[in-house]
């Protein structure tokens, strides 16, 4: 099954793959490799998942807005290789920043949302490396953010 039929056999709805807002790209390709910048969580609505863990939100909403983050890699991913994602051989790595308080310490569960997601739609080839990081600030506030690596066919 292509990743495309996954996607649709899961009921999933990428996101629009956002433009960035500063002096960087969203993606780049340098060999066989893509490289996907930080995607925050924002809702289906658009709206920014804002907040911190420990204090704002519990590790279930932080779950969810790690996984609006791995579906907006995924439809950068996209982007990237020309609306196939059939060029994507596997996923290597994910790094999620987790805006949490001091005493909070369920960020590997809420960057699992992510994880999940990419495992969801890639199977095999979407199991990678991982990074869970705390932090005590993101940008614009929101809760969650999340970069990727990608090998390319």
């Amino acid at each position: 099954m292509s990743f495309e039929d996954k996607i649709k056999e899961l009921n999933i709805t990428l996101p629009k793959a956002a433009d960035p807002v500063g002096s960087y790209v969203a993606s780049k390709i340098t060999n066989n490799m893509l490289f996907i910048s930080g995607q925050i969580s924002i809702s289906e609505k658009g709206e920014l998942i804002k907040g911190k863990l420990g204090k704002d939100l519990d590790t279930a909403a932080g779950y969810e807005a790690a996984k609006r983050c791995g579906l907006s890699i995924v439809a950068q991913a996209k982007k990237a290789c020309d609306n196939d994602l059939s060029k994507i051989k596997s996923c290597i790595k994910l790094t999620g920043f987790v805006n949490s308080t001091e005493d909070f310490i369920e960020q590997p569960k809420v960057i699992n949302g992510a994880s999940d997601l990419i495992a969801s739609i890639f199977g095999n080839s979407g199991m990678h490396t991982r990074a869970a990081v705390s932090t005590n600030s993101l940008p614009l506030g929101v809760s969650v953010e999340v970069d990727a690596i990608f090998e390319i066919n």
